[in-house]
């Protein structure tokens, strides 16, 4: 900071010359001029919720009388009040007290700093200077003298603005579903018993196919017929069996699907059939899930031979386990599998939207939770969510969503309410735990808030932001600031904030980075939006962006012009014509 060519306390002192004449205070007072002083920052600002200052005193030599006393009181005065910052008492070689001593001889320099809590009325307010002279019996309250000006305020503009998360749905408009049934042939053979088709599990995969054939929101999606054959003889022998056994299962089931009228079967790939000579794969299956004796050594053959002749002869070398193998394994491998996919198709969003305001309650969870999240009616969305929360009670996410819109309508005690019963469900859910602390937040209970948040981690980039409000708040700008880089979020708060930082930093780029921000913002016409290009253009004597920013500005929310009128961020700017036609 530059140092002020008068000193801090001439005038003092020589309002004391006057009143003793001679003396010890006399004398101050004909040096008083080379005392010089230094306020930091030269124009008061605001950090957090207070105002911090330096003031930095440095006496000449053979200054300080030995006798003297010497009590200087920063004191910011604003329209309504004042208030002052800590003391600097300061005293000669020769007093017998506890404060700091200043050397006749030497002189020396003197710093305190302390701050206050900010009050809206000190946006245009004046540091002084108040000195109180003590020599002996002898005291003065001198004239008070200007320090410096204050407060530049911009940290009032942050928005409180603490997000919420809404839990997301599961929806899926297009499920598949899937049956299979096996059809089991005796050896050699590939004629379809009666029995098999009297099978359980045949009579549930033509129930299936009758049922979504008459459904209009299904559609079949093929059919898939593997054929195999047991891996025990000859393998030409195979091959033609279980391409017959494929041949026959596909002409059986194209009966059955034309019988239920299944849409589709006119595809020359609806049907997709495969044959398989030897399935290998199966029986290695069957055999670790069975119980046969020697099965560990059968299981060795096979990842000792590849060749199947040598796996077939290596086999049945194992005599006594191939005897229960031809009986329990193998004819469990001779057969055909069928499979019949499907895929059903939900509500259209429109019908969604319809049911869920009329007819909820024939919609499932996620059908509810979905059409929620495409109403574009807030009152609707609320009405729907609370459905939710009544008729899946087990649920958080409706009573956690209701909360979502309750906050975001500023009903934040409403929200609460709602966040709590959600949190009853899922006590440790970071997405209710970041909602309850963004209410607190809003209720102005930050510690609540901070704990809340912290427990919230990974619930997503709004607990970063919430963070990083926090952390504006509190005046710890960098900590902030890769808080918001975190959330990537681009928001006025976070462009505010860059610019806060510059006091710290001083880094040319700051201010053109904080414009950056704001072209990224989602309300690029909001008035707040204008008023902090104004104060970027002030900062950076770009008078075109200034005006023009804070005419805008003004025309869109006129409490702007009382506001920027008190701002001192434009306080260079006072006098200026152009000024004085956007505020007056």
């Amino acid at each position: 900071m530059k140092k002020a060519n008068v000193s801090i306390l001439a005038s003092f002192l020589l309002v004391a010359l006057i009143l003793t004449s001679c003396g010890e205070l006399g004398k101050m007072a004909k040096m008083a001029p080379q005392v010089r002083y230094e306020v930091t920052p030269k124009v008061l600002e605001m950090n957090g919720d207070s105002v911090e200052a330096t003031i930095k005193v440095t006496f000449p030599t053979k200054f300080f009388q030995k006798k003297a006393i010497l009590e200087i009181t920063p004191v910011l005065k604003y329209e309504g009040g004042e208030k002052a910052f800590k003391t600097l008492t300061l005293q000669g070689e020769d007093v017998q007290a506890n404060n700091q001593s200043v050397s006749f001889i030497s002189g020396g320099t003197f710093t305190i700093t302390s701050k206050i809590v900010f009050e809206e009325g000190m946006r245009k307010a004046t540091l002084v200077g108040r000195v109180k002279a003590i020599v002996g019996e002898d005291n003065a309250e001198l004239p008070e003298v200007k320090l410096a000006d204050g407060v530049m305020s911009s940290a009032l503009l942050l928005e409180k603005d603490a997000m919420v998360i809404a839990a997301d749905n599961k929806f899926v408009r297009i499920t598949t579903d899937s049956k299979d049934a096996a059809i089991h042939f005796v050896i050699n053979q590939a004629t379809i018993r009666g029995q098999e088709l009297k099978k359980e599990e045949m009579k549930a995969l033509k129930d299936f196919v009758d049922t979504y054939a008459t459904k209009e929101n299904v559609e079949f999606k093929g059919v898939e017929i593997s054929a195999y054959a047991s891996p025990d003889g000859e393998l030409d022998l195979n091959t033609k069996l279980a391409d017959k056994r494929m041949s026959t299962s596909e002409k059986y089931f194209a009966r059955e699907l034309k019988k239920a009228k299944v849409a589709g079967l006119e595809d020359a790939n609806f049907i997709s059939a495969k044959s398989t000579p030897e399935d290998w794969d199966g029986f290695k299956k069957l055999m670790q899930e069975s119980e046969i004796q020697d099965k560990e050594l059968i299981l060795r053959v096979l990842s000792m031979y590849s060749d199947p002749v040598v796996r077939e002869k290596e086999i049945k070398n194992i005599a006594a386990a191939y005897e229960q193998i031809a009986e329990d394994v193998l004819p469990q491998l001779r057969r055909s599998k069928l499979t019949v996919n499907i895929a059903i198709i939900g509500y259209s969003d429109e019908e969604l939207k319809e049911l869920a305001i009329a007819n909820a309650d024939t919609l499932k969870v996620e059908e509810l939770m979905y059409a929620a999240s495409i109403l574009t009616d807030k009152n609707q969305k609320l009405a729907v969510y609370q459905k939710v929360a009544a008729n899946f009670a087990d649920d958080w996410r409706g009573h956690n969503n209701s909360g979502y819109i309750l906050y975001n309508q500023g009903k934040y005690a409403e929200a609460k309410a709602a966040f709590e019963e959600a949190k009853k469900l899922d006590a440790s859910n970071s997405t209710v735990l970041n909602n309850l602390g963004a209410c607190a937040h809003m209720e102005g209970d930050v510690t609540a808030a901070k704990e809340f948040y912290n427990a919230a981690a990974g619930a997503g980039n709004q607990v970063s932001y919430n963070q990083a409000l926090i952390a504006a708040k509190t005046g710890n700008y960098e900590n902030a600031l890769n808080l918001f880089v975190s959330s990537k979020m681009n928001t006025f708060n976070f462009a505010l904030v860059k610019m806060l930082n510059y006091s710290i930093t001083k880094n040319a780029d700051t201010y053109d980075a904080a414009l950056g921000i704001l072209t990224k913002v989602e309300n690029q016409d909001a008035a707040n939006v204008y008023y902090l290009k104004a104060i970027l253009g002030a900062r950076k004597q770009d008078t075109d962006l200034l005006f023009n920013n804070l005419r805008t500005a003004i025309e869109k929310d006129a409490s702007y012009k009382a506001y920027a009128l008190k701002d001192i961020e434009f306080a260079q700017y006072a006098a200026d014509g152009t000024f004085k036609t956007i505020v007056e």
